[in-house]
């Protein structure tokens, strides 16, 4: 009896585990307008966007929430990293078909249109949206207290939400792992993207990542910072967090 009993807790457990897996922690992001881009040749020019309503993962996807994707969908875990895979830490060395492929699966797992965050729906909830102060980084003009570089984070990724969350109470936006975005990156797009709701470039051979990270200094971890990896297509080294449509 005893051992039917815990044979009944074990998979209550891990159902409840799977279940949370499938149902991240969101924060509405209300739409509005502002200035995306910076300094940098990179991103500029600096030009008003303005974005519709969305929301947006509280926290970048963690290990055990991919792990949850793997053992559904039949797929191996990518390589683990040199400090070994931590269920509680965001999850890195995807690609960009990887980090689609878990939005995918949990569209389809729980009946919602989860998908990548576009760069512009990236920056905008970066700056605090509505509720922007204005920061250097995802809630605050230091770093350390919003985000973990190489400075800080101590030669790996660092369990999520650790840090200060910016303006939304979105965690790690700055440092910890790069983002996947869903946008072809182009150093010039900013010049002719649309003012509205930009998608990025209709074609591409590479995609954007953004946020910096724990291996990046704190001036890639800037808001308006870009990123992309020419290297190949089948880079591995970005995480990600998820959206859901409005």
């Amino acid at each position: 009896m005893k051992r039917i009993i815990f044979l009944v807790f074990t998979i209550s457990i891990a159902i409840a585990i799977q279940t949370m897996a499938q149902n991240p922690a969101m924060k509405k992001v209300k739409g509005g307008s502002f200035t995306m881009g910076g300094t940098e040749y990179y991103e500029k020019p600096a030009h008003t966007v303005t974005i519709s309503s969305f929301k947006m993962g509280k926290y970048e996807v963690t290990v055990g929430e991919f792990k949850a994707f793997c053992k559904a969908s039949g797929k191996n875990m990518p390589a683990a990293p040199s400090w070994g895979w931590n269920d509680q830490h965001p999850m890195v060395n995807i690609n960009f078909d990887e980090a689609n492929a878990y939005c995918i699966w949990l569209s389809e797992s729980t009946g919602k249109n989860y998908r990548l965050p576009t760069e512009a729906e990236w920056e905008y909830a970066a700056r605090g949206g509505k509720k922007s102060k204005g920061y250097t980084y995802a809630g605050s003009n230091d770093l350390d207290e919003v985000g973990w570089s190489s400075h800080t984070a101590g030669g790996q990724t660092q369990a999520s939400g650790r840090k200060k969350p910016n303006e939304l109470g979105l965690y790690d936006m700055s440092g910890n792992v790069w983002e996947w975005c869903s946008d072809w990156y182009d150093a010039t797009y900013y010049g002719s993207s649309p003012s509205t709701n930009p998608k990025g470039p209709a074609s591409g051979t590479v995609h954007v990542l953004r946020g910096g990270s724990w291996s990046y200094l704190a001036a890639d971890c800037r808001v308006a910072n870009r990123n992309h990896f020419f290297r190949t297509p089948e880079y591995r080294g970005g995480g990600l967090r998820v959206v859901l449509s409005k």
